[in-house]
């Protein structure tokens, strides 16, 4: 069975950088779409994106475009959220949700957590000079 866990959070000032990871287990992620969620406290689950990991197509929220970044990893068993440009209104839980397996006439990924069936534990991002 398919076990998620997230890390790479942590403290960071205004504009600076982390990368998140996804590590899987039990399975590999090639059927899978893979989404990253965060929630701030008091706030709604928000999604950032997504990817499609039979062909690393990604989406991405409007919030965080042209800052995050969506990849997988040579194993096929990660998947990366690179985080540039932060802001203080990305201080949140993060966390990386599986939908899948996908099937064969699936495509593409969409990051709305209703779809997403395998949650990780999270991890705490702090943006704060």
């Amino acid at each position: 069975q398919l076990h998620l866990v997230e890390s790479g959070g942590g403290l960071v000032q205004p504009g600076g950088s982390l990368r998140l990871s996804c590590a899987a287990s039990g399975r590999t992620l090639d059927d899978y779409a893979i989404g990253w969620f965060r929630q701030a406290p008091g706030k709604e689950r928000e999604g950032v994106g997504c990817i499609y990991n039979r062909d690393g197509t990604t989406y991405y929220a409007d919030s965080v475009k042209g800052r995050f970044t969506i990849s997988r990893g040579n194993a096929k068993d990660m998947v990366y959220l690179q985080m540039n440009s932060l802001k203080p209104e990305d201080a949140a839980v993060y966390y990386c949700a599986a939908d899948g397996p996908l099937k064969a006439f699936q495509s593409g990924c969409v990051y709305a957590s209703f779809r997403y069936n395998l949650w990780g534990q999270g991890t705490q991002v702090t943006v704060s000079s």
